[in-house]
């Protein structure tokens, strides 16, 4: 299994202080960490887009065209590009660049984005929302696979036998399809033959075992090979040194975005009570200790039978040396363990 962090680069007050950082102090900061997590030998950075105060990056290409030439062997995706309201075209651009400074390392993880900010920003129509991304997830998967190229569509002016240039160092950029739990996107993404990312990010992950059971399915069904079958979890979490320690540290920063992000959609505020439940075994949140998160990982390993897990560590924004504390703990403990045992169930 694959492990790895993902970050939406929020820039969110210090609940304890009300200190804000600048944008370039949390910039700075996102470069440490990604370097930090390729000199641990993880195996996947990536990066969110959003266009909004409170998380800073909108172009994740950009940020991972600089940490491709501060790295060596982590893989560096979006975590997720919003491809309904961007050009396929100057997003395949963006990531060959990327995967040229890297050698090889760069991702694309497409989604229709949990957040609406890019529609209106760049003239798309909520209305269309679905119909975007599926006509852009297309012409993206054929900018991948010829340099040159026809098409037409709905909602974006034709091309008729134009080449896309640069093209990636790798003979295709991977593409992965980010779901957050909607049939159509799973069996889109089983049915193409690309790798899916399901983030799970509320409520107790056994109710997410119909949808990957779904991907399977639909993967078998289409015919794909077998060997290519790749199936990553998003969830949040942080770890400390001991568990106590860990659900003191992230209720604070967490409990900020969620809430603050409630408000804009009509759900309760974050409590302690909830929090606590969502750390539990049953719950989605991965607090703890190293080996309360070594668990977690298993046990959703045992749900979904996943080749990747990515923690998302940065919901709020925490003190950075201790996310840089998290981070040596995933890389140093945590990862090996879940390594070990992953390699001996399939030996069994």
């Amino acid at each position: 299994m694959e492990i790895g962090i993902t970050t939406f680069v929020e820039n969110t007050p210090d609940p304890a202080t009300g200190k804000l950082l600048s944008p370039h102090e949390r910039m700075m900061n996102l470069m440490e960490e990604i370097e930090l997590a390729d000199q641990l030998g993880l195996d996947v950075f990536s990066v969110g887009e959003h266009h909004r105060p409170d998380f800073i990056v909108s172009s994740p290409a950009v940020v991972l065209a600089a940490a491709a030439v501060k790295t060596r062997t982590i893989r560096l995706s979006s975590a997720v590009t919003v491809l309904s309201s961007d050009d396929p075209v100057r997003v395949f651009q963006d990531f060959a660049h990327v995967d040229l400074l890297s050698q090889g390392r760069a991702e694309i993880m497409a989604g229709r984005g949990s957040f609406i900010e890019s529609f209106p920003l760049f003239g798309n129509d909520l209305n269309d929302y679905n119909s975007l991304f599926a006509e852009k997830l297309e012409l993206l998967i054929q900018l991948n696979k010829s340099e040159k190229i026809t098409w037409q569509g709905h909602h974006r002016p034709s091309i008729d036998n134009r080449g896309v240039y640069p093209r990636p160092y790798q003979s295709e950029l991977p593409i992965w399809v980010a779901v957050g739990g909607t049939p159509e996107s799973v069996v889109r993404a089983a049915t193409k033959g690309l790798p899916m990312a399901l983030a799970i990010i509320g409520g107790s992950p056994d109710r997410f075992v119909p949808f990957t059971n779904l991907y399977k399915d639909t993967w078998h069904k289409a015919g794909h090979d077998p060997a290519r079958f790749q199936l990553g979890i998003n969830s949040h979490g942080y770890l400390a040194d001991d568990s106590q320690k860990a659900a003191d540290e992230f209720y604070g920063p967490y409990a900020y975005v969620m809430s603050k992000i409630g408000r804009e959609r009509g759900w309760s505020p974050m409590t302690r009570p909830q929090y606590e439940w969502m750390r539990s075994p049953e719950g989605s949140l991965l607090v703890g200790s190293p080996q309360q998160v070594i668990d977690k990982i298993l046990y959703e390993y045992e749900l979904f039978g996943n080749t990747r897990f990515l923690l998302h560590i940065s919901v709020g924004t925490l003190p950075h040396a201790k996310v840089m504390h998290a981070i040596e703990l995933l890389g140093t403990v945590v990862a090996p363990a879940v390594k070990k045992a992953v390699g001996e169930a399939a030996l069994q």
